[in-house]
């Protein structure tokens, strides 16, 4: 990445020059002093009016510095936390819930914690695409997403790992505890249709629950969730 406008000159040749404009040899550097000029290694004998200006203008330059670290750093922050951001909805994405999986894991594994994933699928979400139009499963999706963030602890984590597809860690919850929040979750978000314009779509949903192994390839829990839940849907519909 360029960042426009940087400055590269290292700090040693930006203290050399703003002493040689100032008439002052590095060698006559001695003990650090307790003022701000001590870094540099003068003495208040060596404080003239030419080094005093010298030594602000290597302040400023400084604060510069650092200030342009600081905007970078701002920026990279964003730029990374819109890489984790589901392009839909305010959620995580797949990308981030796989990691967030893994942290889970080490922290289970530290801390005897146990945790649950909840895989949560819209059942026949195709047809309020067909029906209605994407404009209509966008905001079934974003009303999904929104609603599972409000139901659940803030601990939690929540992500859309693509298409109709949710995912939820349920952290200090053990398979019996994510079961019962599962089917809670499944129920309040049946019982309110998803309003968009004139029209009502009503909510199905499958889920399928995996407590969180301590050791064990994230990419497989989730598949393990993904199957209990088809499991689930295939059950639900006498498939």
């Amino acid at each position: 990445m360029k960042i426009t406008g940087a400055r590269t000159e290292p700090f040693a040749a930006i203290r050399k020059r703003a002493l040689a404009q100032a008439g002052v040899q590095s060698g006559a550097a001695r003990a650090l002093p307790a003022d701000k000029a001590g870094f540099l290694g003068l003495s208040e004998a060596d404080l003239t009016p030419a080094v005093r200006g010298a030594v602000q203008t290597l302040l400023t330059e400084i604060d510069d510095l650092r200030g342009e670290v600081s905007r970078l750093k701002a920026k990279l922050a964003e730029v990374e936390g819109l890489a984790d951001r589901d392009a839909l909805t305010p959620l995580l994405n797949r990308r981030a819930f796989m990691r967030e999986l893994s942290r889970i894991q080490t922290f289970s594994r530290r801390y005897n914690s146990p945790a649950s994933l909840v895989y949560f699928d819209l059942d026949d979400f195709k047809s309020v695409n067909d029906r209605f139009g994407h404009a209509a499963g966008d905001a079934v999706l974003k009303a999904v997403a929104e609603r599972l963030t409000g139901l659940v602890r803030e601990s939690d984590i929540v992500a859309r790992m693509g298409g109709d597809e949710f995912a939820v860690i349920l952290v200090q919850a053990g398979y019996r505890t994510a079961e019962a929040k599962a089917e809670a979750l499944a129920r309040t978000l049946e019982a309110a249709p998803i309003q968009f314009g004139d029209w009502s779509a009503p909510l199905h949903i499958s889920f399928g629950v995996r407590e969180i192994p301590i050791e064990g390839d994230p990419e497989a829990i989730v598949a393990e969730a993904d199957a209990a839940m088809f499991i689930r849907k295939r059950e639900r519909h006498g498939g």
